[in-house]
């Protein structure tokens, strides 16, 4: 097992993680949407160094895990040397993606 594991994004994750940018922009200015996003990709960075940490969410799709960083959910999979981000869903948009 690596001692980090590389990050990847799907393109799902890279578009989730841009809107959430601009929602943040648009209603919170751009200091408050560099903070969350600094903190969203702060939290993703630690998710490699202990990716196990968080518990399997089989019911929602076999071999994903959950993790959760603010109001966003961060749906992701461990793979031999890497963290696979599937998506990032905001708490209030779980029920319209599940």
């Amino acid at each position: 097992m690596p001692e980090k594991f590389d990050l990847r994004l799907s393109v799902v994750a890279e578009a989730d993680l841009a809107a959430l940018y601009e929602y943040g922009l648009a209603h919170w200015g751009e200091r408050k949407a560099d903070e969350y996003y600094d903190a969203l990709i702060g939290h993703l960075d630690r998710l490699c160094e202990n990716p196990f940490l968080y518990a399997p969410v089989e019911e929602i799709r076999p071999g994903y895990r959950r993790s959760v960083c603010g109001v966003h959910a961060i749906y992701y999979r461990v793979m031999r040397d890497s963290v696979e981000v599937m998506a990032v869903i905001g708490m209030q948009d779980m029920q319209r993606h599940i």
